[in-house]
């Protein structure tokens, strides 16, 4: 039952920041960062780190934003 709990947060974690990941890397990046405007050939290695660290990215984006 603990296991399953686990695996269902883990899952909903990850789907979650495969979200927030693709948006920030098409729609979000630019805005943060200015020198990443051009360069798409290094966005899909930070795949993995924004899925796993996707609270922070979402907050820093929001933040920025304002």
């Amino acid at each position: 039952m603990a296991a399953a709990i686990i695996v269902d947060c883990l899952t909903v974690w990850l789907a979650i920041g495969v979200i927030v990941g693709v948006t920030f890397l098409f729609l979000g990046i630019g805005r943060i960062d200015p020198a990443a405007r051009g360069s798409y050939a290094f966005r899909p290695l930070l795949l993995p780190g924004l899925v796993l660290l996707w609270p922070f990215v979402a907050f820093r984006w929001f933040v920025l934003s304002r």
